[in-house]
C-alpha cells in the first residue's frame, strides 16, 4: 500500500533514539513521503533538519500551536515562519484553536491563528489546522480564510459534521488519524461525507496509535491501518483509496516526491 503520512511529529523527542529506523520502517511499509510538523519554532528548526536528512521523502512545516499562542509575537514569529516557507517548508502550521485545554488565552489563540492564516495567504502555502472544542470561532475563521483564498487541512479531525461541511465548503481538506480505529469512534457518516479528493490520512505520531497498537508510541508505518478503516467505512478498496490519498497529499502540499 503506497501512502503519505500527512502529519507526523518526527521532531518529537520520542523519536530521538531511533528516528532513522522509524523512517526506514515507514518506507518498507509503502510510505511515499512523510510530512514532519513544526508546531513551534524550535520544532520547525528540528523538522527542517530532519527533512534535509531525507530529501524527497521527508518534508516539513512551520507554525505556532494554539497551546503556545500566549507567547506568540507577530513581529518575531511571522518573519521566522516566513523564513521557513522561503527555505522549503510545505505549509504553515500546525496552528489553530484549542478551547479544551485552554493552555493559552482564547484572544491570543485567535490572534496567532489569524496572523498565520494571513501568512499562508501571502505566501500561497496551505495551512495545517488544529481544532478542538472551538467550533463557532473556528467556523468563522475558516469562512474568512476561504474568502481570502487560503487553502488548508483540518488535521486529526474529530469535530462535528457542521464544522467539516464548513471546511469543505471553503475548499479545504480533512485528515483523519488512528482515532477512527478506536472502538469509541462511531460516526461513520463523517468518514463517508468527505469527498475522495479532499481526504488525507495521518499518524499524528508519536500520539494516537491505531488499533491494534493503541497505547504504544505511534509511528508513520501504521498509517495504512487508518486508511484501511477509512476504506472499510467508505466501502472501497484500501489500496485504491491509499493511492488516491497519496495523490491528494502530493497535490495539497506540492510535494516533489522522489
Amino acid at each position: 500500500m503506497i501512502f503519505v503520512d500527512s502529519h507526523a511529529h518526527l521532531a518529537d523527542p520520542a523519536f530521538d533514539n531511533d528516528r532513522a529506523e522509524v523512517v526506514a520502517r515507514a518506507r518498507r511499509e509503502g510510505a511515499a513521503a512523510l510530512v514532519c510538523i513544526g508546531e513551534s519554532l524550535p520544532a520547525a528548526d528540528r523538522a527542517r533538519s530532519i527533512a534535509r536528512q531525507f530529501p524527497g521523502f521527508v518534508y516539513w512545516t512551520a507554525g505556532v500551536h494554539p497551546h503556545d499562542a500566549a507567547d506568540f509575537d507577530e513581529l518575531s514569529h511571522i518573519p521566522a515562519i516566513r523564513a521557513h516557507v522561503e527555505s522549503g517548508a510545505v505549509a504553515v502550521g500546525e496552528c489553530g484553536l484549542d478551547y479544551h485545554y485552554d493552555h493559552s488565552p482564547r484572544d491570543r489563540q485567535l490572534a496567532a491563528f489569524a496572523a498565520q492564516i494571513d501568512l499562508a495567504r501571502s505566501t500561497g502555502k496551505p495551512v495545517v489546522v488544529h481544532a478542538r472544542e472551538a467550533e463557532d470561532d473556528m467556523r468563522a475563521m475558516l469562512a474568512d480564510a476561504g474568502r481570502a483564498g487560503v487553502t488548508g487541512v483540518m488535521h486529526c479531525f474529530t469535530g462535528t459534521e457542521l464544522l467539516a461541511r464548513t471546511a469543505l465548503d471553503c475548499g479545504w481538506s480533512i485528515s483523519f488519524s488512528g482515532i477512527v480505529t478506536f472502538r469509541k469512534w462511531v460516526n461513520l457518516d463523517l468518514l463517508r461525507m468527505v469527498p475522495e479528493d479532499r481526504l488525507l490520512a495521518e499518524s499524528d505520531s508519536p500520539y494516537l496509535a491505531p488499533v491494534p497498537h493503541r497505547g504504544k508510541r505511534n509511528e508513520p508505518a501504521w498509517v495504512p491501518l487508518t486508511i484501511a478503516r477509512l476504506a472499510m467505512a467508505r466501502a472501497v478498496d484500501p489500496e485504491l483509496l491509499s493511492a488516491k490519498l497519496t495523490d491528494n497529499a502530493r497535490a495539497f502540499f506540492g510535494l516533489a516526491m522522489a
